[in-house]
């Protein structure tokens, strides 16, 4: 299938380019050119967004997509630390609760708002110990229907019981084995921490996931719990413990890396670790500010998620812009440019794809167009700012994943958006009502 994406820009990997087109075939860019070179097809389906912009589709790096059933849940119960956050709230009313009902709700409502912000490409970890096994199938068969990239995993830990830690290791194993031939998804190794995860149980998830040929990712340092923890426990913090097991390479992906010592920093940057940045979702467990400039300043890759919380894209790279300025006075920090390139490129690093996050040609057609009708121009020095910083996903005119259009003028192709909402609306009401 040939399409034909044509922007007032569009932002390839060489810079930002003046009335061009962008030519599709079978899910692959083929041609980027000049659009007075295009040559007259027939029956050809042209994307022409005249007051617009044609960039890559962004890559959420991190996200659990059952995290909607929690967003406006009340509890009575005081929550004074990312500890009482885990044990007293999110294990037992959010994480426990889900089973596959919620599981395909919150899975259809996180596609509606990734298309809708421009992401193309979700990475995701399922927590939910009582729905073992067969989680990600159920993940997948939604996904499927919405045509978005993804990548799934399962949080295994083993907070609950061995049978369970056990499963929640094997569920992510056939999974990614299960899916290496698959286009569009495709599964991982995920395990939650050190503080519920053993050494001995982290190197058979390690060797699990080498043998299944796929990363292998972490939350690590969210808040000061797991730092104190570990010296308490090893005598050492957290990236010291896993550099003293050995597993710390370029197939590592660490969400959160919040609190850090200048020597976590060094072992992350010199083992070329992959980091993902949860600006907003740090700020709500009270977890701190994550020193994502100082690895971006050394070259360290890092991407860019919601972590769940809040999914609007546009509202991350916020976050991730502005955030950082005011905790370290310094307006310079975090340009936007680097921003733009932890949401696109650089997240597609972290899952191992030089593929992905770009136009070039060779590049999977995941691409998106952004309406450029801003009161103030837009050139090649402002572009990042206005983007990050004046653009929203109503602003996401279009959106193709492997080529094919998920989102055309504005609307959701073959989505029945309200009746989604609903579905998820009426079961998030049962999870509620059991509070």
């Amino acid at each position: 299938m040939l399409i034909i994406v044509k922007g007032k820009y569009v932002l390839t990997s060489e810079g930002l380019k003046n009335d061009y087109a962008v030519v599709v075939e079978d899910g692959i860019i083929k041609e980027i050119l000049p659009s007075s070179q295009l040559k007259n097809i027939e029956g050809v389906e042209v994307v022409n967004v005249k007051n617009g912009i044609v960039t890559p589709g962004f890559i959420n790096a991190h996200t659990h997509m059952y995290g909607t059933v929690a967003h406006g849940i009340h509890t009575e119960k005081v929550i004074k630390d990312f500890t009482d956050f885990l044990e007293i709230f999110w294990w037992p009313m959010v994480e426990d609760q889900i089973d596959s009902e919620l599981i395909k709700a919150t899975t259809a409502w996180a596609c509606v708002e990734s298309i809708d912000s421009g992401v193309t490409t979700i990475v995701d970890t399922l927590e939910a110990p009582n729905s073992l096994m067969g989680c990600l199938n159920t993940e997948k068969e939604v996904i499927n229907k919405f045509g978005l990239r993804a990548y799934l995993s399962f949080e295994a830990s083993q907070r609950k019981d061995e049978e369970n830690s056990l499963k929640g290791l094997d569920e992510n194993y056939r999974f990614a084995i299960d899916n290496k031939g698959n286009e569009l998804i495709k599964g991982f190794m995920s395990i939650h921490t050190l503080f519920t995860c053993d050494k001995e149980y982290i190197m058979k998830a390690k060797k699990m996931s080498d043998e299944a040929g796929c990363f292998f990712h972490m939350h690590l340092s969210e808040s000061i719990y797991e730092p104190t923890w570990s010296l308490n426990k090893y005598g050492k913090r957290p990236v010291e413990v896993y550099d003293e097991l050995g597993i710390l390479d370029n197939n590592i992906l660490a969400s959160q890396v919040v609190q850090m010592s200048e020597k976590e920093k060094e072992i992350l940057l010199n083992k070329n670790v992959n980091m993902i940045h949860m600006p907003l979702s740090n700020c709500e467990v009270g977890g701190g500010i994550a020193p994502y400039p100082d690895f971006i300043e050394k070259n360290g890759n890092v991407g860019l998620g919601s972590d769940g919380y809040i999914n609007n894209f546009f509202e991350i790279m916020r976050g991730a812009f502005l955030i950082h300025k005011a905790f370290r006075q310094d307006p310079q920090v975090m340009k936007g440019k680097e921003v733009f390139d932890m949401a696109t490129v650089s997240g597609a690093k972290s899952i191992g794809r030089n593929d992905l996050g770009k136009i070039e040609v060779g590049a999977k057609a995941d691409l998106i167009t952004i309406e450029l009708d801003t009161p103030t121009p837009i050139n090649e020095y402002n572009l990042y700012d206005q983007l990050i910083l004046f653009r929203n996903p109503h602003n996401v005119s279009n959106v193709l994943v492997n080529g094919i259009l998920l989102k055309k003028d504005g609307k959701l192709l073959n989505i029945d958006v309200e009746k989604i909402k609903k579905d998820l609306r009426d079961v998030t009401q049962k999870l509620w009502d059991k509070q």
